[in-house]
């Protein structure tokens, strides 16, 4: 039952209360000094003093020459807090603070120190001073970043960890290069340091006799018997959220496990080591929870206490082949995985048998364990390729690089750079309209040889259409700005309040102001330089502010080329009114107050340029106003067009679920044999487009010419005023609304004649679309329409009812032709204007 609406907006005012405290307290521990030797260590979400951190940890703890420095632990699993306190109460320089808490917060704020082997929240911001050594989990043998499908999304706060570090660990050059610098796309863009000198934890698998007694030990205090038997460890990786929830493969999980054991024979014990997100629903299993390792047991010493391994996708076997000793690979949904996630490498590669029946796997590995047994045939290559630096010493080496800050000998190295441009480009909120289509447009038509690609985009609920995101070429990096801005809610509203009075501070200008944007910077993008950037939407000004704090290119402090686009005339939309109000006037006026701060003001016409030039003269000189023209997608426009109607209200063929019924004005159009004349229009329901006065002028053309049709396709605040329009004139059977379609192109092929209405416009992207279609067109006269596309191509009309009236009564006398364009020559054209743009 839900809850009544006082309480619930008493529940949404209290959270907001929350994070409001919340905020405050982060911004004012980063205004706090920084305490230069605290060292501050999380691993895994804080699971636990595990991996990296806890061989790095343990080392300087150790280490006199680092005496000097105190360690602070983010704990959030409780036993782990217990087995931490019963070794490190009373230890002066070691504390800890609960993972989430103000604690926590304040010690990420302060610490000069930061080790992760995983990701920092999305509020967190690196700040000025500190260090942060991201040492990640593994060599990846599943794929990863932008390789996996979805990845961009899946991977933004992990990308932005790793530019905001200033060290990342790889295993080896395998990791760095097809993890970090490929799949991460951090070529070209990480200014940081990648060090190549094994993993830190592997070297806490070299165990002596007392501490091998002591992990079995420790293993039979939690339930599991082991009773002499040697151990064989059972480590199957965690699918993500591409598959089943953990609780709904517990009942998998046992079954296998006992299957593991019969394979292996009652000389050998299987211990269940889980990824820390099932462990909690396996250790709710008696079956389970008498062979399940404790979290708290460091996944490597528990290596180090292993006979053999068996595993799937996880990239732990790439840390035991370090010990020398066999490992056996169960991989019982390899084609779902394959089809799901995917691998770097083929699974009949792998050094060590592979099978999907888990009897067999423990046979195979226990054939492996044998006295006299030769080890696999490709285990030797393995051992060479991925674990050439594990050789105890590890962790000595990667604190003498971060801590020692020691180069000289070391394999610690700088990002490949390969001398393409570097381009950032924001752009907008990527919903389904004419500066979203452009943008991607722009993205697809770049020579991605030539040019290194970075999309800045938002990341909210509900912001991005998957499919269109989709269309985001693979070459691109994309980098979402995930989560708001740190600092004081008073210093913000300072901000809301510049930008309310179209007067947004200048950069450089006020110390507080320079230090928020340049903490925002930070906080999404790390340290990571660009040679031009581009704030594509050119409407919102935080997007704009973002962007002109962009930091110097080069080491000279050489600033990027800084641009925004101008898709309309500007001015006029500023004073654009919906339903009586002047929406933008504030937000446009604060961009505008941004325009002398920025290299170039790019409109998408020629003539679009020229008006803006004079009706924003008063913001920029005259040389800084340019031209770029949008690029057609001529492939998604034809591809739109070969697709059939009936996919329009069929679903996507690829997917399940109900079919959206379909609306009358489909079934007229799908059932039309040439009897119809059908209209169409495609644009955004706003005040700019006028689709009030094509509805006037259609109806006079209809009463002549009983059977034309007009679809309206396009969504926006004017729906119902026009709706009620056609209801009002009884037009509901020859004048339709058709919403937003994904798919419009095949709208277009299937109509007559196309036809816009608007008082102004940028460069309308629909007339080139349309041009593709081989449609005759119909447009009154706004500055960009001439030019738009070869002359004679539009039949233009006085701005009045009367005029787009009878430009559409020609076509019906068959006096308008259908419009010509050369694609080739017209994207060889505005190739031609963007590349001098960047070149300028």
């Amino acid at each position: 039952m839900p809850l009544p609406f006082p309480v619930r907006r008493l529940r949404t005012t209290a959270r907001r209360l929350k994070r409001a405290v919340e905020a405050e307290r982060i911004a004012f521990w980063r205004s706090r000094p920084l305490r230069s030797d605290q060292v501050l260590y999380e691993s895994f979400a804080g699971n636990g003093v595990l991996c990296n951190p806890e061989a790095i940890f343990r080392h300087l703890l150790a280490d006199p020459a680092y005496a000097h420095l105190t360690h602070v632990w983010v704990i959030a699993d409780d036993a782990a807090l217990a087995r931490f306190r019963a070794e490190f109460d009373g230890h002066a320089r070691v504390s800890f603070v609960r993972r989430g808490s103000a604690s926590y917060r304040q010690a990420l704020a302060v610490s000069g120190w930061l080790v992760n082997n995983a990701t920092f929240p999305s509020w967190f911001g690196k700040r000025p001073g500190q260090v942060y050594l991201n040492t990640w989990h593994g060599t990846p043998l599943k794929l990863m970043g932008f390789d996996m499908p979805n990845g961009a999304v899946q991977s933004g706060n992990t990308l932005r960890n790793f530019l905001m570090s200033d060290y990342l660990l790889a295993a080896n050059p395998f990791m760095a290069e097809t993890m970090y610098e490929s799949a991460y796309r951090l070529t070209n863009v990480y200014p940081g340091t990648i060090i190549e000198e094994g993993y830190p934890r592997i070297d806490r698998q070299r165990l002596d006799a007392d501490a091998e007694a002591a992990v079995r030990a420790e293993l039979e205090q939690t339930g599991v018997v082991l009773d002499g038997r040697a151990i064989v460890l059972f480590a199957p990786t965690w699918r993500g959220s591409s598959f089943d929830d953990p609780e709904d493969n517990i009942d998998e999980l046992a079954a296998q496990l006992a299957a593991l054991q019969e394979g292996v024979g009652p000389d050998r014990v299987v211990v269940l080591k889980t990824h820390q997100i099932v462990h909690a629903h396996a250790a709710e299993r008696p079956e389970l929870a008498r062979s399940l390792a404790p979290n708290t047991i460091p996944t490597n010493v528990l290596l180090g206490a292993a006979a053999g391994l068996v595993t799937d996708y996880s990239s732990i076997f790439f840390d035991y082949l370090a010990t020398g000793r066999p490992v056996a690979f169960f991989t019982p949904d390899a084609d779902l995985y394959s089809s799901g996630r995917g691998t770097y490498m083929p699974l009949d590669t792998l050094p060590g048998p592979v099978s999907a029946d888990a009897a067999e796997t423990g046979r195979a590995l226990s054939a492996l364990l044998a006295d006299g047994a030769d080890p696999h045939p490709q285990y030797a290559s393995w051992v060479q390729r991925f674990a050439p630096f594990d050789d105890g010493d590890a962790t000595a080496r990667v604190v003498d690089i971060v801590f020692g800050g020691r180069r000289d000998g070391y394999r610690a190295r700088p990002t490949a750079h390969d001398g393409r441009t570097r381009l950032l480009v924001y752009l907008g909120g990527m919903k389904p309209n004419g500066i979203t289509t452009a943008a991607l447009n722009l993205l697809g038509a770049l020579d991605h040889s030539k040019y290194d690609v970075t999309a800045l985009l938002p990341k909210r609920r509900l912001s991005t259409d998957p499919l269109t995101q989709a269309r985001i070429p693979a070459e691109v990096r994309q980098v979402f700005r995930i989560g708001g801005m740190n600092g004081s809610k008073v210093v913000h509203l300072r901000r809301r309040i510049d930008d309310w009075r179209g007067s947004p501070r200048q950069p450089g200008t006020e110390p507080w102001h320079e230090n928020m944007w340049r903490a925002e910077w930070a906080r999404v993008f790390g340290d990571s330089r660009y040679d031009w950037v581009a704030d594509f939407s050119g409407y919102g000004p935080m997007w704009t502010s973002l962007l002109l704090h962009a930091p110097a290119r080069d080491a000279a402090g050489t600033p990027p080329t800084r641009a925004v686009w101008m898709h309309n005339e500007m001015a006029a939309d500023r004073e654009r009114t919906v339903n009586g109000k002047a929406r933008m006037r504030r937000s446009l006026g604060a961009v505008f107050a941004m325009y002398p701060e920025y290299d170039q003001l790019v409109s998408v016409s020629h003539q679009l340029t020229e008006l803006n030039r004079i009706e924003l003269a008063e913001y920029a000189p005259a040389d800084r106003f340019r031209t770029v023209r949008n690029f057609p997608d001529v492939e998604h426009v034809t591809r739109g067009m070969l697709r059939p109607l009936s996919a329009l209200f069929e679903g996507d063929p690829d997917t399940e679920g109900e079919r959206e019924p379909a609306p009358a004005w489909f079934e007229a159009l799908q059932d039309d044999e040439g009897e119809l004349r059908w209209f169409i229009t495609v644009g955004r329901l706003s005040p700019e487009k006028n689709h009030a006065r094509l509805i006037r002028s259609f109806l006079t053309v209809h009463a002549a010419h009983p059977e034309t049709r007009l679809l309206i396709v396009g969504g926006g605040p004017l729906r119902a005023e026009l709706q009620q329009q056609i209801d009002e004139a009884g037009a509901t059977d020859v004048v339709f609304l058709t919403g937003v379609q994904r798919n419009p192109y095949a709208l277009l092929a299937a109509s007559d004649c196309f036809v816009l209405s608007s008082l102004y416009e940028g460069q309308p992207m629909v007339l080139i679309e349309a041009a593709i279609c081989e449609l005759p067109i119909v447009s009154t006269s706004f500055g960009s329409v001439f030019g738009a596309l070869p002359e004679g191509s539009i039949r233009i009309v006085d701005q009045d009812d009367g005029a787009l009236a009878a430009g559409m009564t020609a076509f019906l006398d068959g006096e308008v032709p259908p419009a010509q364009l050369d694609v080739d020559a017209y994207r060889a054209d505005v190739m031609a204007e963007f590349e001098a743009l960047l070149e300028s």
